[in-house]
């Protein structure tokens, strides 16, 4: 949809942002009644998707605007395992943002004990629809604002 606007709402300076939490599903579980390790994957897009409506940047309106943000990679660290019912917080934090790439770190806690469960990081770039890569920065400024405040400010 070229000329759609994307709504931004919401001041970098007065956020607090909140943890995503995931409570396990049944489904989640392996043959050992443990989460299986690809959820944790999963998970961290949800809490990636949450963190980016926080800052006040919906992604199915950047889409829109036909910006597109793949993964370029993947890495997980597992501490302790997370088992059906258990509830997961998910504290996301972007620790590097130039506007062309962007890189997410996860750290996934159990709600009820504190103890951590996984630490780990996604890298993303922002590219057209056709697969190009954009600048934020250079071709839509308010967006890039917006990460960029919020990667200022953490």
């Amino acid at each position: 949809m070229a000329g759609s606007e994307l709504q931004i709402y919401g001041q970098a300076e007065s956020l607090r942002i909140r943890p995503y939490e995931h409570h396990a599903k049944y489904y989640e579980t392996d043959q050992m009644g443990i989460i299986h390790h690809s959820n944790y994957i999963r998970w961290m897009e949800e809490a990636r998707m949450d963190l980016m409506e926080q800052i006040g940047l919906s992604y199915k309106g950047m889409e829109e605007m036909e910006i597109i943000s793949p993964v370029l990679s993947v890495s997980c660290e597992y501490k302790s395992m997370v088992h059906f019912d258990d509830t997961v917080v998910i504290e996301t934090k972007i620790l590097e943002y130039n506007g062309i790439r962007m890189k997410v770190e996860y750290r996934m806690t159990d709600k009820e004990t504190g103890e951590l469960r996984s630490v780990a990081i996604s890298e993303h770039c922002f590219l057209s629809r056709s697969g190009k890569p954009i600048s934020l920065k250079r071709s839509y400024p308010e967006l890039d604002t917006k990460f960029f405040d919020y990667y200022e400010e953490q």
